[in-house]
């Protein structure tokens, strides 16, 4: 059921918001685990690209190209393959809380302002802060195993794979080194999750307000995958500028930058290391690799939906 007002037998909340039970959530957590790791894991080989691009000195002249060659001439095409399990293994539980989360946390928004009428008035903000709750979730599960997959692809012969990687990491620097990078992950992830989600919600809000774009997401399958690949591009952009800067400082930090100290005086120290520009290292690639993911994610995530039977989310939307 959609949360619109007037449906169902009565005008109370329970009759404007879907009651959602374990069963329902535990599909959203399938959807949303499978599509974030497929997603992720297909995008590997440029994710290994990018953040190469952004471990290198100022002033290096690699481009996204010419360091994919670096990496196959060196090290092998296996090289961009580099930290694959990791990032199967992580985005599998990191989407799953993600997604189910964004469910469960945007419902609770519509319940908190007294329901639906109000909701729609403060739309943007719970779709906000729906976003960011469900992200520090995921992250908090996510963290160990992108420290390692950071290691592992930032320092070539470090292990021989996840397994390997965790041992050596556990061994050498316990729970610490796990979550050295907890803070600035943050920092990177909340606002990804506040710009593919929210930005997600605002271009599906756009399409239902323009009569040609609302008449094309009518026109069969064709139609409802294009609109959703269209708000899904739009989202990944705007997913990838949001976390870009902090995304750099956690590839310095998860190689050991920032030198002794406080978290927030390493961060400090590599923004400033970094610069202006350098802090923006990799952006392009990224940006490229953020559009797909994220449209790819919402595609899977709604046709893997409708495959195992889950529900349709809440949807806050302004009266035509």
């Amino acid at each position: 059921m959609v949360a619109k007002p007037g449906m169902g037998p009565s005008s109370g909340l329970t009759a404007q918001v879907p009651q959602f039970n374990a069963a329902d959530y535990s599909r959203f957590l399938v959807a949303g685990g499978l599509c974030a790791t497929l997603t992720h894991g297909a995008m590997t080989p440029i994710d290994v690209i990018k953040t190469r691009l952004q471990l290198e000195p100022k002033g290096s002249k690699f481009t996204m190209f010419s360091m994919g060659r670096h990496i196959v001439a060196s090290e092998g095409p296996a090289g961009l393959l580099t930290g694959f399990g990791p990032t199967a293994v992580g985005y599998l539980v990191q989407g799953g809380l993600k997604f189910s989360g964004f469910e469960y946390f945007k419902r609770a928004g519509v319940q908190a302002v007294g329901g639906y009428e109000n909701a729609v008035a403060y739309r943007t903000q719970i779709h906000i802060l729906a976003a960011a709750a469900a992200e520090v979730i995921a992250t908090t599960a996510l963290t160990p195993l992108e420290a390692a997959r950071i290691r592992l692809v930032s320092e070539h012969a470090y292990a021989k794979g996840l397994v390997g990687a965790i041992t050596r990491m556990s061994r050498e620097q316990g729970i610490k080194g796990f979550y050295a990078g907890y803070i600035p992950i943050l920092f990177k992830q909340v606002p990804y999750a506040i710009g593919q989600f929210a930005t997600n919600e605002a271009m599906h809000e756009f399409v239902r307000k323009t009569p040609s774009l609302a008449s094309l997401g009518k026109k069969g399958k064709a139609g409802e995958v294009t609109v959703q690949l269209g708000c899904g591009l739009v989202a990944g952009a705007a997913a990838a500028v949001l976390s870009h800067p902090a995304d750099t400082l956690l590839s310095k930090i998860n190689k050991g930058g920032g030198g002794a100290g406080g978290m927030l005086k390493k961060l400090t120290l590599l923004a400033k290391d970094a610069g202006p520009v350098g802090i923006w290292a990799g952006l392009g690639t990224r940006t490229v690799m953020t559009c797909f993911l994220v449209a790819g994610q919402f595609l899977i995530y709604a046709q893997i939906k409708q495959a195992v039977g889950a529900p349709p989310g809440v949807e806050i939307q302004k009266a035509e």
